[in-house]
């Protein structure tokens, strides 16, 4: 992918000169992945409007940054942002832009003692990029995706009454690195029951019993890329009340994402969700938002709320994941990962959204 790091940093290179500024410094770990591609705990990013960039890091990674990004010039140096502070004072780069959303006060005023150059903030103008995918990077959320459903689909003869939900975790998140997974892409939540009322329960010892609804939000990384799915299954024959309140909230999901189009507001497609959650009487209950992006993190922009502004654009990754949570009783979420297209959103999570009768 280096030629697609390439035509990034180009990309923010012309954001930063309409800035006004000579340069940034990227100093965000996974901001300086989705520019350079190295993966690292170390690093640091300099990015003239006019010029190559240039690349910092410890000795520990200087041998894969080398591999990973050869056509950057790399300064191998534990203070890998105060070594491209430096770098662009002796390059004449007078002001340089700097994400302040990652630099400490500390640090900053550090800086200023140290630097010869004039320090202003940049914005979030690399999240800013990272929200429209291209589609090398849509490629393995797609595959982060599908090896979630395998899992999913490979563990349910094991959800049953008498396992715990920390076992159905366990074995979501090993079945998922045997497909190929890295790792799991955040923890997984497995909510039986009354623990169903809790959009982030942890999973725990409770044993699975006949009668629960069993919520689970999991995903696979791939290649850096986080899925994100929920599906809520039921052990044993569900009650009425358990059928309508999915019902309700599998309705709620389609119109979501049947209103993920490039154009919309962000808070019309949770409103999409929400008002017929609302006219059902369970407003109250719907406790989050709609959704959010995913990527290189599992959350990133766009947020989707009903407090939340913006606009969606073609082939912008997102989840859709409505719930309800009723206390004491239980509760049921259905997620997908889809992408926004022009021509209609794109499922990357494609298993079942039937209500399962395990």
């Amino acid at each position: 992918m280096g030629e697609a790091h390439a035509a990034r940093r180009r990309r923010l290179a012309a954001l930063v000169a309409e800035r006004g500024a000579a340069a940034a410094l990227v100093t965000r770990l996974v901001n300086v992945r989705y520019l350079t591609g190295l993966d690292s705990s170390r690093a640091a990013l300099l990015v003239p409007a006019d010029g190559p960039a240039v690349l910092a890091t410890d000795g520990r990674y200087a041998g894969m940054a080398a591999e990973v990004c050869p056509e950057l010039p790399v300064v191998v140096d534990r203070q890998v942002v105060e070594a491209l502070v430096a770098r662009a004072a002796a390059d004449g780069h007078g002001r340089v832009g700097f994400e302040a959303h990652d630099i400490t006060v500390e640090q900053h005023a550090a800086l200023l003692d140290a630097a010869e150059v004039e320090l202003a903030p940049l914005g979030r103008l690399v999240e800013e990029l990272r929200m429209v995918k291209d589609e090398e990077e849509i490629a393995l959320l797609r595959e982060a995706c599908a090896i979630t459903g395998r899992a999913f689909e490979a563990v349910l003869p094991e959800i049953r009454a008498g396992v715990t939900e920390r076992a159905v975790a366990v074995a979501l998140e090993r079945a998922m690195v045997d497909f190929g997974a890295e790792r799991p892409a955040f923890e997984s939540i497995i909510a039986s029951g009354p623990n169903g009322a809790v959009p982030h329960h942890h999973p725990g010892g409770r044993e699975l019993q006949a009668g629960d609804l069993v919520t689970m939000d999991f995903g696979a990384l791939y290649g850096g890329y986080h899925a994100d799915m929920t599906r809520t299954v039921a052990i044993g024959e569900p009650a009425g009340w358990q059928r309508d309140l999915y019902d309700l909230v599998s309705r709620a999901q389609r119109a979501a994402v049947e209103a993920a189009r490039p154009g919309a507001d962000t808070k019309d497609v949770d409103a999409a969700a929400r008002e017929i959650i609302k006219d059902a009487g369970h407003g109250a209950e719907f406790t989050h938002g709609l959704g959010h992006g995913v990527g290189l993190e599992i959350h990133e922009a766009p947020l989707m709320g009903y407090d939340k502004t913006g606009k969606l654009m073609d082939r912008v990754p997102i989840t859709a994941e409505p719930g309800v949570y009723l206390t004491g009783r239980g509760g049921v979420r259905i997620e997908d990962t889809i992408v926004v297209r022009a021509d209609g959103p794109e499922l990357l999570t494609t298993t079942t959204k039937d209500l399962l009768v395990l």
